[in-house]
């Protein structure tokens, strides 16, 4: 029997990707059982010829599964702040986790979408990880941000840095002045080494769920990478706070 062609080869795949993704692993099987495997990969790739448009739903909900899946084994080092690195609530229920760098666009962008979750959630805490991945002033910034965190100033130095062109000495320093840190305990702890394995292990944790860049975000049983926007995010709110 010759090989199928490369679209039937493709279909006969989303078959599978679609009966995984909406009836999960078990039930695709047994969905297959029932009906032998060539009659099912017919089924399905008749209904994707006609159907197309739920293909890329599914693979999005096959995704976000693999993602939860990573998530879950994680959960409780992702919602351990460090201390002090919190925004919003911090005894809020509803947990958020935002992995950020001071040198991304995208992570700038999203501030507004931070302080407008905020005031619309009293029970929401959203726990930063810095994760410097873009230049040597995003390591510098996020060192000096978890130094702000342990002198309780650490929502002052974020919006004050966030607020500069950029991680530069320079802008660091401002930022620094600008949220009333001791600078020179600030820059003790630093040259002490003592926030090199809190950003060692967000970067883990990025790298584990498979993110490949910032902003990254974990609520409740969902992840998502970049700028994804406030209603994107609160609907995963919602969803978190009803346990779904």
């Amino acid at each position: 029997m010759p090989d199928p062609s490369p679209s039937r080869r493709f279909l006969v795949s989303a078959a599978l990707v679609l009966g995984g993704a909406l009836l999960g692993v078990g039930g695709s099987a047994a969905w297959q059982a029932s009906l032998g495997r060539g009659a099912t990969e017919n089924v399905v790739h008749d209904y994707l010829l006609a159907h197309p448009e739920v293909l890329p739903e599914a693979i999005d909900r096959l995704q976000q599964k693999q993602l939860a899946a990573r998530v879950a084994p994680l959960k409780g080092a992702l919602e351990t702040a460090y201390p002090g690195a919190v925004l919003g609530n911090p005894d809020g229920k509803v947990a958020l986790v935002e992995f950020t760098d001071y040198a991304c666009p995208y992570c700038r962008a999203s501030i507004a979408d931070v302080k407008s979750l905020i005031a619309a959630n009293r029970d929401l805490k959203v726990i930063v990880r810095e994760e410097p991945v873009l230049s040597q002033g995003s390591v510098e910034a996020a060192r000096m941000a978890l130094a702000a965190a342990d002198q309780g100033r650490y929502a002052a130095f974020h919006d004050a840095m966030f607020a500069k062109d950029g991680p530069t000495a320079d802008a660091i320093a401002a930022a620094a002045r600008e949220a009333g840190l001791d600078v020179a305990r600030a820059k003790a702890d630093i040259a002490a080494g003592k926030y090199d394995s809190e950003l060692a292990s967000n970067t883990r944790m990025g790298q584990t769920i498979g993110f490949s860049g910032t902003p990254s975000w974990v609520i409740g049983q969902q992840a998502f990478s970049g700028a994804v926007g406030k209603d994107t995010l609160a609907d995963a709110i919602d969803k978190a706070r009803r346990g779904a």
